[in-house]
């Protein structure tokens, strides 16, 4: 493929698709993308039979570490249609974490991303995508670009009132994170994990009006519950939802706020110990049989969800309350 592509023909093929760049520097072509720093702004990748025009690396959705850029994941252009991809290189990292005791060791694991890319090629509910090998034997992922804002940004614009919020538009949200929640559960059934769960890892694809998750590529190891990580990820989701954002104690200080006396250390979220998980204390209104699957993931659980039917069971107990 690359000995069959002249400049000539990369420049008619990005002409198609992009303004034709000014600059008359050739473009570098790259069919080995283990040194990601190398692949920039304006190369080209080429995949199997696939060149890819590399527009800019991405960065970081993680809350605090927005401008965070991420050299191994890149923003590019399919030159043989024109659409959009996230090109995903090979990168490992390792890191340890700890939730309620129980420790777990998360790396990443290009392999278990390509793998969920296959189960998962025709569920609504996860990015599609594919993934090849470069000349190298790197793994890499070309990911279909999904329009659409994030949960987390979604929620943290809402401009209403907690309880304006919660009974006109938690609902419906609540319906669609349910059906990312069964998403989880059809990993799990085939012995996957999504292993980051996160609120900005959830895309509201405006497209197809679905929530669709997103970056599967951390895998852990764990001596307790296969699923445990993926559940807890779930239900700090659950709660952010329900909270309409964050309820902070930083906050909540600030305001002066009635129900901080009423809080203790155990109705604090058992990961953020800043964040409050008995949102009932501060929303009176919330129904005891939501509270009651907040509080499995607060500082004073003594029982965890074991996987994801039981957590979706006492859910659809709250709608058919």
């Amino acid at each position: 493929m690359t000995k069959s592509l002249s400049q000539e023909d990369l420049r008619k093929m990005v002409s198609r698709h992009l303004p034709i760049r000014r600059s008359s520097r050739p473009f570098r072509i790259h069919t080995d993308t283990t040194d990601f720093f190398r692949v920039e702004y304006g190369d080209i990748v080429v995949l199997g039979e696939k060149p890819y025009l590399i527009h800019h690396d991405a960065k970081e959705g993680r809350f605090g570490l927005e401008d965070e850029v991420k050299f191994w994941v890149k923003r590019a252009t399919d030159l043989k249609n024109g659409s959009k991809k996230i090109i995903k290189l090979v990168f490992h990292e390792k890191f340890m974490s700890s939730i309620g005791g129980i420790k777990y060791e998360c790396f990443r694991s290009p392999k278990k991303e390509a793998r969920i890319l296959d189960l998962a090629s025709e569920h609504k509910n996860f990015m599609h995508g594919y993934s090849i090998e470069d000349d190298s034997g790197n793994l890499v992922r070309v990911l279909d670009f999904i329009y659409g804002k994030s949960v987390h940004s979604y929620i943290k614009n809402i401009n209403l009132d907690h309880e304006t919020y919660f009974y006109n538009q938690f609902p419906e949200i609540l319906d669609q994170f349910m059906e990312c929640i069964q998403a989880i559960g059809f990993l799990h059934e085939h012995g996957e994990k999504h292993g980051d769960i996160r609120r900005d890892h959830i895309l509201m694809d405006r497209e197809s009006g679905q929530y669709r998750w997103i970056d599967f590529d951390y895998n852990y190891r764990h001596r307790e519950n296969i699923y445990g990580y993926d559940l807890f990820g779930l239900g700090n989701i659950l709660v952010f939802l329900t909270g309409m954002g964050d309820v902070l104690l930083q906050d909540l200080e600030k305001q002066n706020h009635p129900g901080l006396s009423k809080l203790k250390k155990e109705d604090v979220n058992i990961v953020f110990n800043n964040r409050v998980a008995n949102l009932k204390k501060i929303y009176p209104y919330i129904p005891e049989s939501l509270n009651y699957v907040l509080m499995h993931f607060s500082k004073g659980a003594n029982w965890f969800y074991e996987n994801t039917a039981q957590l979706l069971e006492d859910l659809e107990k709250f709608k058919n309350a």
